[in-house]
């Protein structure tokens, strides 16, 4: 992504890993209530885990990222939690229900957590292609 139109690159990667991320939060909350017999396993929450890429270029571009990239994702651990419910039509025959260890609240601080920095690389890359706009405007 080095070169004359780097930055747009850089931003887009960016755009790429926070939509992923927002993606992943969307289907936490969207599973926050999911209920399984307290015999099963409970739903496992997705984290986005992202990495930096490199620089390819030595000299002057020396230590300076090409941006970022989705390394994987993690699944949160599938004990969830146990509820005494006995009227559900999933309870196991102690009664018990397992709900996903999903906080809903940590949920929505991640999903603002990823829109500011999506919306951040969208303002980057739409600054750098005017800038490039203008740039080429120069030579009419």
């Amino acid at each position: 992504m080095s070169g004359l139109f780097g930055s747009l690159g850089v931003a887009y990667s960016g755009m790429d890993t926070y939509k992923t991320w927002i993606d992943a939060t969307a289907d936490n909350v969207a599973n926050v209530n999911t209920v399984r017999s307290g015999d099963d396993r409970a739903w496992q929450s997705k984290y986005v885990i992202a990495r930096a890429v490199p620089g390819t270029n030595g000299g002057a571009r020396a230590g300076i990222g090409d941006g970022t990239s989705v390394a994987g994702v993690a699944l949160s651990d599938d004990e969830g939690k146990l509820v005494y419910e006995p009227d559900h039509p999933l309870a196991n025959a102690e009664g018990m229900v397992r709900y996903p260890a999903v906080e809903l609240g940590d949920q929505m601080t991640n999903l603002i957590i990823a829109q500011r920095a999506y919306q951040a690389n969208v303002t980057v890359f739409e600054r750098a292609r005017d800038a490039y706009s203008r740039a080429l405007e120069i030579g009419k």
